[in-house]
């Protein structure tokens, strides 16, 4: 993005308990393997590396991981990010209750750049699709943009209805039923929408009486907070990848898929 800094937001938060127990952080699993630039032979590749790779290609130098306490094998692995030719530091979440928690987090030292939001437990494709992202926001000066991939799984998703410009009318999270085709799976935004959630959440801090106090909040999407942008007049638009795959190895039977998949070489 021409005169704008970008910076990669990577929330690393969760606890992995239908995938446990693991000898690592989930976002560390190897999936698949990698050359090593010199070397002949092939590495481990983890999982989370794919998504950096993807950054990078589009552009992304700077990211942040907001880790969970404990999960410091994370840091310990990618360090300062040379691997892969970014820069990566590391935050550590606050409040427990969802992404769009653990991702404001990060607002004071973002809140001034556009965001590319990606999830580290995840294997997606097109290679390019952050750069159709920056492409489609560029044009249409859109708020956030959303990256859509098909999906037969609409009940563990954020499901979105969108029209034939590819506005976006309605993002439903995880839907019983539902006519939908398209989920979402990565995101780009201006810091309109990050000073947006920044609010939202400490409204609802600020609204919690002594009956509910901070403890007891329930988890609340990200979907949920952009179709609350959406309401509030923002402009969100959806970048349709219909020939795209995303996979979340977050459960026992797409990690096997993953790592069957991704086991003949470089991914």
């Amino acid at each position: 993005m021409p005169g704008r800094e970008v910076i990669g937001l990577i929330p690393a938060g969760g606890q992995a308990t239908r995938i446990a127990p693991l000898p690592a952080s989930k976002e560390l699993y190897p999936i698949g393997f990698r050359t090593v630039e010199g070397d002949r032979g092939l590495r481990p590749k983890v999982v989370c590396h794919y998504l950096l790779e993807k950054m990078r290609l589009a552009g992304i130098h700077k990211a942040y991981f907001v880790l969970r306490p404990g999960k410091w094998d994370i840091p310990g692995y990618l360090r300062d990010g040379a691997m892969l030719d970014m820069h990566l530091g590391y935050l550590m979440m606050g409040l427990p209750f969802g992404v769009p928690y653990t991702l404001d987090q990060a607002y004071p030292f973002v809140q001034d750049a556009f965001i590319a939001l990606g999830f580290p437990d995840i294997l997606f494709q097109p290679d390019d699709a952050f750069t159709q992202l920056f492409v489609r926001q560029a044009t249409s000066q859109a708020d956030v943009v959303l990256g859509l991939f098909p999906t037969d799984q609409p009940h563990k998703a954020g499901m979105v209805d969108f029209d034939a410009q590819g506005r976006v009318r309605l993002v439903i999270e995880k839907p019983a039923q539902t006519h939908l085709q398209y989920m979402w799976g990565i995101a780009i935004w201006t810091p309109a929408f990050t000073h947006f959630l920044h609010q939202y959440l400490a409204t609802i801090q600020a609204t919690q009486d002594a009956a509910n106090p901070l403890p007891q909040l329930r988890e609340l999407p990200i979907g949920d907070v952009i179709q609350a942008a959406i309401t509030s007049g923002l402009r969100v638009e959806a970048e349709v990848f219909a020939t795209g795959t995303y996979l979340d190895i977050g459960t026992p039977e797409d990690l096997v898929r993953a790592v069957r998949t991704f086991a003949a070489g470089d991914g």
